[in-house]
């Protein structure tokens, strides 16, 4: 497929901004899939490229917060393996899982995250008493968040912050660190089947990663300077525009329902 330059320069634009969001809050995608469907990429190609682009800033954010020594390797490596085989397994489940049921669960806990860390006015700098142990964590949840992130996608970073405050009892900047591994992880396991398969338009790839990396790393700085002050309001709202996003979609069950409601309650009140 030919990409004109003005194309590519636009794309190479909107990555950079979506790596920039990606290392504080995630929800890139946001930016990036939309603006390569408009771009009349084919879907699979779309999602293969961006998997690329978004492997690119996840791992320049890792590099970023590592050399502040903010993730925890130890435990780190064996839930980054767990998370990049959840991402391959998604990958190759692609065409087997309904749809329909990811378009109407993901806005649905993408409002619970936003609201959970907008009510929680004490979780922004001290650790708390975690819920299960490492083990049970790096067993259960990652991988299914990984294997989410390679059959979908929106909302993943978001998921895995959730589930180290939750969970694991982190920060939120901690957390923000060790969700970036764990996302990277995933994000190169789904990239390797979208590779073997063909799917990737590189030179699109390569220059959109290239922009992603320079926005991660100014976007890992940022949240390790502000810290929480920037981190939580940028979570809670990219999380609020995800959701919307996800209801807007054509094919969403829960958006048509709404929808739908909404046009049978407006035609009930111009009657009345």
């Amino acid at each position: 497929m030919e990409i004109e330059l003005s194309t590519l320069l636009a794309l190479a634009l909107i990555a950079l901004l979506a790596g920039f969001f990606d290392a504080i809050a995630g929800g890139g995608g946001l930016l990036t899939l939309p603006a390569l469907f408009i771009s009349g990429v084919d879907p699979l190609a779309a999602m293969a490229t961006n998997k690329l682009q978004a492997s690119s800033a996840s791992v320049s954010a890792v590099w970023a917060f590592a050399r502040k020594r903010m993730i925890r390797w130890r435990d780190g490596l064996p839930m980054a393996a767990l998370s990049f085989a959840g991402g391959v397994g998604g990958a190759l489940s692609i065409s087997l899982l309904d749809k329909a049921i990811l378009q109407a669960c993901a806005p649905v806990l993408l409002i619970a995250v936003a609201g959970y860390f907008a009510l929680s006015p004490k979780l922004d700098e001290q650790e708390r008493k975690r819920k299960v142990s490492t083990a049970c964590f790096a067993a259960t949840v990652v991988p299914l968040i990984g294997f989410y992130d390679g059959i979908f996608g929106p909302g993943t970073g978001s998921f895995f912050m959730i589930a180290f405050t939750l969970l694991m009892g982190q920060n939120i900047l901690q957390a923000v660190s060790n969700s970036k591994l764990l996302n990277a992880a995933c994000n190169l396991g789904a990239l390797s089947v979208f590779a073997l398969s063909g799917s990737v338009i590189w030179p699109l790839a390569l220059s959109m990663a290239a922009c992603a990396i320079i926005g991660a790393q100014a976007g890992a700085r940022c949240a390790l300077y502000f810290g929480s002050r920037l981190i939580k309001p940028l979570l809670i709202s990219v999380c609020g525009l995800m959701a919307i996003k996800l209801l807007l979609d054509d094919g969403n069950p829960i958006g048509e329902w709404l929808q739908q409601n909404w046009v049978t309650y407006s035609n009930y009140w111009q009657v009345n």
